[in-house]
């Protein structure tokens, strides 16, 4: 399975059988598969969504927004309870080109992406039991959860 590298972008084989312990990056080190949400600049966004094989769950978020400070512990937990789904935070004012191409209109925003793909979309904070079904809900059955 492939998978990218949250820190400095290398593409990472890594057998299906260790997904379930740490994973270091062959080239920084850093924890691939580590359960704390990643956050990821314009520059690094395509090549971590395209280039993972994971499910992952982008959080796009604002520092200044209500809304996405109350969300992020939330967002956090769940990471933590879903180890085979990547978890990511966008700053939309940090990362407006990516912003702009999924055209995210209201924060917090979740997109699910899949094989690249964008599958599954949602605006506003929830509940992490809810955040935790709807991710649930909208992974490909078969995909490693």
């Amino acid at each position: 399975m492939q998978l990218v590298c949250p820190v400095c972008g290398t593409k990472n084989r890594v057998a299906a059988d260790k997904l379930h312990f740490e994973v270091a990056c062959g080239k920084c080190g850093a924890d691939i598969l580590a359960a704390a949400p990643a956050a990821l600049s314009d520059a690094a966004f395509e090549r971590f969504i395209a280039g993972t094989e994971l499910p992952v769950v982008v959080d796009f978020w604002a520092a200044w927004c209500g809304p996405c400070k109350a969300m992020a512990p939330t967002f956090e937990s769940v990471a933590r309870d879903l180890p085979l789904v990547r978890f990511v935070k966008v700053d939309t004012d940090a990362a407006p080109q990516a912003s702009r191409k999924y055209a995210i209109r209201s924060i917090p925003s979740l997109l699910l992406f899949e094989g690249g793909l964008e599958r599954a979309r949602v605006a506003g904070a929830m509940p992490a039991r809810e955040l935790k079904a709807w991710v649930q809900a909208h992974v490909s059955p078969g995909a490693p959860r």
